[in-house]
């Protein structure tokens, strides 16, 4: 008895030995949260795509794909949203850093994770659906044309697109998304209530998606978008995924990191930066409190 006792003291001890070394591994902790929450979202999110084209619209429409996208982020923001604060974009963790409220010690190791969760989760598709796409394009990997399955795992444009209009497209979806993400976190305004920011969070997505998607997929994520078209690459379907839309791949890639910053100082400028003062808000908090005490005196009855 007394040896088992000592066993589990000694086994317990391991335990939380090897606790505190993860826990005090802040970047191996924060990685794998946000390449868990990525992938979660990536898989949900090119899933619904693949199940669209495969099915040719048997299986879900456009609005498929939006719901997938917006969901998988509700459910990426479970996995990973109280470790790594599960942002899952590129733009928005630069967007973080410059506004402080992420280190930039930290900025790698988010894209990085961010980048080989959406790439493994390009993987899990292909390999989910890889019957389905063969079936579906007779076993010809293309990037354009009438059969095409690349943009099942990256976002390509519309035929009519330039990548001027293309560029603006991406930042003004993902200024959207910027703006409203720095709105549903700011405690001193109307922030989403606790324990909703993933929903919340997840319709934003889905906003932007049945609202400003049709120019270009509404990739308004580099992580989302350059992950899955290196997989492209290497899994058949060669150098044209960078080719394709005279060079679109950069877009995207690009497009967003000014987008984020935008949203967010659009936010800053018009609404954040004129919150009073908590010695100022507290003060109107008193002066109303003592408006309705004063009002209430002279309420007949």
């Amino acid at each position: 008895m007394h040896a088992m006792e000592q066993g589990s003291v000694q086994e317990h001890g391991r335990s939380r030995k090897l606790s505190k070394i993860w826990v005090i591994n802040e970047r191996v902790r924060v990685g794998l949260a946000e390449s868990l929450s990525t992938y979660v979202m990536m898989v949900f999110g090119l899933g619904s795509v693949a199940q669209v084209v495969t099915g040719r619209g048997a299986f879900g429409e456009y609005l498929s794909v939006n719901l997938g996208f917006g969901l998988g982020v509700a459910m990426g923001m479970h996995i990973g949203g109280r470790v790594s604060g599960a942002h899952m974009n590129a733009a928005v963790s630069f967007s973080m850093c410059l506004f402080g409220r992420l280190g930039w010690r930290m900025l790698p190791v988010y894209i990085l994770c961010q980048l080989i969760g959406s790439f493994l989760a390009a993987g899990t598709i292909y390999s989910l659906y890889y019957d389905a796409i063969y079936h579906y394009c007779g076993g010809n990997l293309t990037v354009s044309g009438p059969k095409a399955t690349a943009g099942i795992f990256a976002t390509y444009p519309a035929p009519y697109l330039s990548l001027p209009a293309g560029f603006l497209d991406q930042v003004i979806g993902t200024a959207m998304l910027l703006l409203c993400l720095m709105a549903l976190s700011d405690q001193r305004n109307q922030p989403a209530p606790s324990g909703s920011e993933p929903i919340a969070v997840g319709l934003l997505v889905l906003l932007i998606g049945v609202s400003l998607g049709s120019n270009s997929g509404y990739a308004i994520n580099p992580s989302r978008d350059l992950g899955p078209r290196i997989f492209t690459a290497i899994a058949g379907w060669g150098p044209e995924v960078f080719r394709a839309g005279n060079g679109w791949w950069w877009v995207p890639v690009l497009a967003p990191m000014v987008g984020g910053v935008t949203g967010a100082s659009i936010y800053k400028v018009f609404v954040e930066l004129h919150h009073p003062s908590p010695c100022e808000h507290r003060r109107e908090i008193e002066d109303e409190a003592e408006e309705e005490s004063m009002n209430s005196v002279w309420l007949p009855g």
